[in-house]
């Protein structure tokens, strides 16, 4: 299989990488914009994924089978202040995209977030209308309908509370934030190295949601090229935690001391400063069935997380 992954540098599209491209043999072409890996071993070149002319030039040399989109703008406060710049960033990066792949019959393959949804649809299935609450969730639902309307062979692949470990750079880009992300490898840095983490606890912040971890949800994302499946995917696990239980799994799983753990409000200069939905857990059963997957449990997630961290 042939596959052009975007964002193949960043945290989710480095595990994906990984997982097509060393788990199960794929030639891999990797999008780069502002950050070149070194000595990587799959082919990357530079894009501009919003020149459609660039992307269509691309898909064309390189006639993928698959094109699994990752990339983003990764700023949230970027987002909302240049609103025309994050827009063609996300919608229009997208539609180009779509059409490249149309191009050439190609599956695109879509990776959207739990952060579609307003935070009171708890339990949201895959067929569950979308409600975003800030500019990001808009623009990944905004995303979500150009592929399912434009694509021929398309696929949604929403992923939620995503950890693992970061392939592409030595050290996570943040600590903690207003969602699950880094969530876990955060509080394991900071408790084997003496210090005490404070976990976050807010009504104004993502506080319930459904993890996954990175090379997982990849391997979904596999089975859904592999099969050939279109529609809309939950690539996570199981089990639907809070920021609480999840930090104390995290402990249980590493063999950490909970003691260490403090609960409280984020620093007023972390406030969200903008809607952020409470509770964006997920039911991926109907997925699970589709792809012949086994959803894994929380602690199954944490003990594989282990050893890719202590690898």
């Amino acid at each position: 299989m042939k596959a052009l992954i975007t964002g193949g540098t960043g945290f989710v599209g480095s595990n994906i990488v990984e997982v097509f491209a060393h788990g199960h043999g794929a030639d891999v072409l990797v999008p780069t914009h502002s950050f070149t890996p070194v000595d990587a071993d799959y082919r990357h070149e530079p894009c501009d994924l919003t020149d459609a002319g660039a992307v269509a030039a691309m898909v064309q040399r390189f006639r993928p089978d698959v094109i699994v989109h990752t990339a983003i703008l990764n700023d949230f406060a970027r987002i909302y202040r240049e609103r025309e710049v994050s827009w063609n960033s996300y919608v229009g990066a997208t539609r180009c995209l779509v059409e490249a792949a149309n191009s050439v019959d190609a599956k695109m393959i879509f990776v959207s977030t739990d952060w579609v949804f307003d935070g009171t649809q708890s339990g949201a299935v895959e067929t569950t209308p979308p409600n975003p609450v800030n500019l990001y969730g808009v623009m990944k639902m905004a995303g979500e309908l150009v592929v399912s309307e434009g694509a021929a062979d398309g696929a949604v692949a929403r992923i939620s509370g995503v950890n693992g470990i970061h392939r592409a750079r030595p050290s996570v880009p943040r600590a903690q934030d207003r969602g699950f992300g880094y969530f876990v490898a955060s509080i394991v840095d900071s408790l084997r190295a003496g210090t005490p983490f404070r976990v976050w606890e807010s009504d104004d912040i993502n506080m319930i949601a459904t993890p996954s971890l990175a090379t997982e949800s990849a391997e979904m994302m596999w089975r859904i090229a592999d099969l050939d499946r279109t529609g809309t995917f939950h690539c996570c696990g199981r089990d639907s935690v809070s920021r609480r239980g999840l930090a104390l799994a995290t402990c249980d799983a590493f063999g950490l001391d909970p003691d260490q753990l403090a609960f409280g409000p984020p620093d007023p200069d972390d406030a969200p400063g903008v809607p952020i939905p409470y509770d964006t857990s997920l039911d991926a059963t109907a997925t699970a069935a589709a792809l012949d997957y086994e959803l894994p449990s929380l602690s199954a997630l944490l003990a594989k997380f282990r050893l890719e961290y202590e690898r």
